[in-house]
């Protein structure tokens, strides 16, 4: 867009920050807008003219040279100096002019005089005062057969959208990243609170309890950084459990074996074992337990979100290494009062 248009264009408005704006706002303001506005995403002809608007907006305040240009001018516009006919050439009074440019310049209206007395401005055209003269002292050269200075010339070039803004830049998504850890069965089974680091930065997130070997789980913004303004990818975290020699995990149970004596499984009995935090508990094996009976105690397997799972005794009968005479004596006894149950144990091998 021609600077000798900028006198219409509050700039400011349109991309809704006040006039003290820092650069940073002005960014931030333009980028909101452009996600919502740009032709690729928003396919109505409002949202065209409306994403061509923004981007001329951000094309000057941007850019601190046309900013200060575009302040001055708007200023000078909205009456920060007055028009005044001469005799025989058009002039302005220059001495709010002056205020206007000054400092910007370095020096008075008297600096850009063309009358000789610095007290007036006269114009290239010798009539009445045109806006474009005034732009051309900023070094911008409104004039042209196209009617833009400098930036109206560069501006947009190639933009489907016509001149006067920059295709903005597509908003693009970071990519995703995998890691690898290695629990403790414990932590597993618990859930634990880890360190990791992506980018040179060191963060932790929480492992949820009852995560299994080979999982992965999501951990959401930490990928790689997105691109004008798209969202971090995600990184995928892939689990490795250490095997426990003791304990396993059955959906939510927490299983471990549970040796008894022969006395233990055939009488029933209380029988205390040490769990995965190494608290001691008690199971109730039943009389008449085989090896391979499950002997449960409620809620202290895995919690989670999906309830609380069990820790589960597999009965293992155990018997000594060496019996004695006596043992080995009280064990056919104990045959024998079992009657046929030894011939049925041989029928179903």
């Amino acid at each position: 867009m021609a600077e000798n248009e900028w006198l219409s264009k509050d700039f400011y408005k349109v991309l809704g920050v006040s006039k003290d704006a820092t650069d940073d706002e002005i960014t931030k303001a333009y980028r909101k807008l452009a996600r919502k506005y740009h032709p690729d995403l928003n396919k109505t002809k409002e949202a065209e003219e409306k994403f061509k608007d923004i981007s001329e907006a951000y094309d000057v305040l941007s850019n601190k040279d046309n900013r200060q240009k575009y302040d001055a001018i708007r200023q000078f516009g909205m009456g920060g100096a007055r028009f005044a006919g001469g005799s025989g050439a058009g002039g302005f009074d220059a001495g709010a002019f002056s205020d206007i440019f000054g400092s910007m310049f370095g020096g008075g209206a008297g600096a850009y005089g063309a009358g000789g007395n610095g007290s007036r401005i006269r114009f290239q055209n010798g009539g009445n005062p045109n806006i474009n003269d005034i732009f051309s002292m900023f070094g911008g050269g409104a004039g042209g057969p196209a009617g833009a200075g400098a930036y109206g010339a560069a501006a947009g070039a190639g933009s489907p959208y016509g001149g006067g803004y920059k295709q903005a830049a597509q908003p693009e998504d970071g990519e995703d990243r995998n890691s690898k850890i290695n629990l403790t069965f414990r932590q597993s089974v618990k859930g634990a609170t880890v360190s990791l680091s992506a980018d040179g930065k060191k963060f932790k997130t929480h492992v949820p309890a009852g995560v299994r070997d080979g999982q992965k789980i999501r951990i959401s913004g930490k990928g790689k950084p997105g691109r004008n303004g798209g969202k971090n990818g995600d990184l995928y975290l892939q689990i490795s459990v250490v095997e426990d020699p003791k304990f396993s995990l059955r959906k939510r149970d927490i299983i471990m074996d549970l040796p008894i004596t022969v006395g233990q499984a055939v009488a029933g009995a209380k029988v205390t074992a040490k769990d995965v935090d190494g608290n001691e508990v008690t199971f109730k094996v039943p009389a008449g337990s085989s090896s391979g009976t499950e002997v449960r105690i409620s809620g202290k397997g895995v919690a989670n979100r999906q309830g609380n799972g069990d820790l589960v005794g597999r009965v293992q009968i155990r018997i000594p290494d060496k019996p004695g005479l006596k043992v080995k004596h009280a064990a056919k006894e104990f045959d024998k009062e079992c009657g046929d149950f030894a011939d049925e144990l041989a029928k179903e091998r």
